[in-house]
């Protein structure tokens, strides 16, 4: 039972979870604009091939953090224009932006970079290395406090406590200021915004643009912290399961955290499962291991996803009455 010691499955957790949570808050903005954002992961894509290659040229994460925001927003304006402006498919301009990141991001690598459509290796200045709490040391010799302290609670990187610190500061810009008020009638009824002399044009641009600021902290995150450098397709789905955890939350940051962290369980448990022989059972098959979370999320998502209600605007263009 060493392999399933619970401060390194618990602190896999949080890695695994944080690019899910940063997305699904980054849906969570968009929806309750009444824009549904399919396009999370194509976002993503640019995002972490944008850090990547500026952190790599540039040899700083910073460099690479802003870079990969300022791609996730331009495809975040393109969206915007499409569902908001020309008033067209929000799920068909979603998943445009995601076929055009695919193709996009190879090509720019393999014209930039020349090594297969991938970018070099990021040197430590590059990345987001873990941090050290204070008392890290001297806490290490405590039985259990010390390794929650310095493996759980500390050696993250500064974006994970960046990720948990938005779920409180989403829950209290929708539902305690007058933007989140805003925000969320424009999504329910966006008439009596348009009534009340508020654009609801200028509302939705915000929820997009909000949404594709975590999109590129979170396709950064994946490109310079939990990797060091951009490959082909490397968010791998988690746009989808994003998504998925953000229906299952019921469109509320609080549970949607909780579904963030079911995930990242899942996924950090199948992490460790690869090459344990359980008995009766023998070597669990690594397929079927990778596999895992993305069959949870068809299955909740066929269970839960006809009682979940969303915004009532949610992906329904708004035509200002004459």
């Amino acid at each position: 039972m060493e392999g399933f010691d619970f401060v390194p499955i618990l602190s896999a957790t949080l890695r695994v979870a944080t690019p899910l949570l940063l997305a699904a808050m980054a849906g969570l903005f968009s929806e309750r604009s009444g824009i549904i954002d399919v396009g999370l992961e194509g976002k993503m894509l640019v995002a972490a091939f944008a850090a990547a290659a500026a952190a790599s040229v540039s040899g700083n994460v910073v460099v690479g953090l802003l870079a990969g925001i300022g791609a996730s927003c331009l495809l975040g304006l393109v969206h915007a224009y499409a569902c908001v402006t020309l008033r067209g498919s929000q799920v068909v301009s979603g998943m445009a932006i995601n076929i055009l990141a695919s193709g996009l991001t190879v090509t720019l690598a393999l014209a930039w970079f020349s090594m297969g459509g991938q970018t070099p290796p990021l040197p430590a200045a590059a990345r987001f290395l873990p941090l050290t709490l204070p008392s890290t040391e001297a806490l290490a010799g405590v039985p259990v406090l010390g390794r929650v302290y310095g493996a759980l609670l500390g050696g993250q990187t500064a974006l994970v406590y960046l990720a948990l610190l938005l779920v409180p500061l989403s829950a209290w810009v929708l539902y305690r200021s007058r933007f989140g008020l805003r925000l969320r009638a424009c999504g329910e009824h966006p008439a009596a915004i348009d009534t009340a002399g508020i654009s609801v044009a200028r509302l939705r641009y915000a929820g997009v643009l909000i949404a594709s600021v975590l999109c590129g902290v979170a396709g950064a995150y994946i490109a310079t912290a939990q990797g060091a450098g951009f490959q082909r397709d490397m968010i791998a789905g988690r746009g989808y399961i994003a998504l998925a955890a953000m229906i299952l939350g019921g469109w509320r940051p609080w549970p949607i955290l909780l579904a963030c962290l079911a995930f990242g369980l899942l996924d950090a448990v199948a992490i460790r499962l690869q090459g344990v022989v359980l008995p009766g059972i023998g070597a669990f098959p690594v397929q079927a291991i990778q596999a895992l979370p993305y069959l949870l999320t068809v299955v909740l998502l066929a269970g839960f996803v006809g009682r979940a209600i969303p915004p009532k605007a949610s992906g329904t263009p708004y035509v200002k009455e004459r």
